[in-house]
């Protein structure tokens, strides 16, 4: 018995099918291993904020305090001014919502609020009248594209998608865009293009695979060289003791850190 798949198999074309489940298979286990290390470094990274954020934070209040008993020392200027940027370091910083409270909205600063930060009067929106040009080009395309007219659902679908954009074109005046979407429309629907032969797909699926690996090997790239995976390729076998050993040099600095202030303050 014949194989009907087989038999449809353009000539030439099987030993790029094999390429191609070859560089599919490979793809595959180079995805799995970049997702893996992307997860190692990110819990490595919340491992490394929860043991070692807490050393950083009271090595930052052991320095303003340090900075602040200099200064009530000395009264120097310069030392002062140090405390004060010491003291801002460790100062809780209020909310986006406490600085911009009103202020902002999903596109950005609202125009009232650039409006009193650079100074310039607060304009109201510029409020669009569309020219009877454009009017008289909206209502016809409205007509003639209008979705109840579709005789089956693709084609009501498109029509839904060309209105889209007639109305965006017509919500802001632009005569211009009108005017071509009806040459659009007059023009009709895209023909539909001609189906690639299987060699055709097969080489684009090969290349669709190569920009895929490349895309992945650049994100293992930016892995690699972030603080976290750096530290990972430290001590691949045994992150957590490295963990430990910055940690242990950090309660080392600590100490430094108290002994002095005792000093300056006791």
């Amino acid at each position: 018995m014949t194989n009907p798949e087989a038999e449809s198999r353009e000539p030439g074309t099987e030993r790029l099918e094999q390429a191609v489940l070859t560089a599919e298979q490979a793809l595959i286990e180079f995805e799995i291993a970049v997702e893996t290390f992307r997860v190692e470094v990110e819990n490595f990274s919340r491992l490394h904020h929860q043991r070692l954020g807490p050393l950083y934070a009271t090595l930052d209040r052991l320095d303003a305090r340090i900075a602040e008993a200099v200064a009530a020392r000395t009264g120097d200027p310069e030392d002062l001014r140090k405390a004060q940027e010491a003291a801002a370091l460790v100062a809780p910083m209020p909310g986006i919502d406490q600085l911009f409270g009103g202020w902002l909205e999903e596109d950005g600063f609202t125009p009232e609020a650039m409006a009193m930060l650079t100074g310039q009067p607060v304009r109201p929106p510029k409020r669009v009248r569309p020219s009877d040009a454009a009017r008289k080009t909206y209502r016809e395309l409205v007509r003639q594209a209008h979705p109840d007219l579709a005789r089956d659902e693709p084609e009501r679908e498109r029509r839904e998608a060309f209105l889209v954009r007639v109305n965006a074109a017509y919500a802001a005046g632009d005569e211009a865009l009108l005017e071509e979407l009806a040459e659009e429309w007059a023009a009709g629907p895209v023909p539909p293009q001609r189906r690639p032969g299987r060699a055709e797909e097969l080489y684009a699926r090969l290349e669709w695979l190569a920009e895929r690996k490349e895309m992945l090997s650049g994100l293992v790239a930016e892995l690699e060289e972030s603080a976290i995976g750096s530290m990972i390729r430290m001590a691949p076998e045994d992150p957590d003791g490295l963990l430990e050993e910055i940690a242990a040099g950090l309660r080392a600095q600590i100490a430094e850190r108290e002994a002095r202030l005792a000093g300056l303050v006791g």
